[in-house]
């Protein structure tokens, strides 16, 4: 039986559970599995610390795991330093946000992400915020 007292509780700032599933997503556009990623990254970052990373049990990655995962998934490093909570995100221009998912699929084109980006609004439109 679960323990009441153990229930999630609302991280300090969001920005780990957004990272685990963020992360989680990138791997899974790239059609990787735990095991690949470790080979893609050296050994660098290990199938089970990955795992534990994805599923939030480990809140802060260091910045070298991130540089490793950034290389993998082909995505801004800065971007997930952001999302880990080592770097203040930027000053938003006319509303937009760094497009990291977007970055997750390699043969994307203009065209696509705009209406990629269409349906994440049509999404959030629906969704009270």
């Amino acid at each position: 039986m679960p323990n009441p007292s153990r229930a999630k509780s609302p991280d300090f700032s969001g920005q780990p559970n957004e990272l685990a599933s963020m992360l989680s997503d990138l791997r899974r556009a790239k059609g990787l599995s735990l095991r690949a990623v470790e080979q893609a990254t050296g050994k660098m970052v290990s199938n089970a610390y990955l795992s534990q990373l994805e599923n939030g049990k480990i809140k802060k990655p260091s910045p070298n795991v991130l540089q490793s995962l950034a290389e993998v998934y082909v995505v801004p490093y800065e971007a997930l330093m952001e999302m880990a909570g080592y770097l203040l995100p930027p000053k938003r221009d006319g509303g937009r946000r760094k497009r990291i998912a977007a970055f997750a699929i390699d043969d994307l084109t203009a065209e696509e992400e705009e209406e990629l980006l269409k349906y994440l609004a049509f999404l959030r439109s629906r969704t009270p915020r």
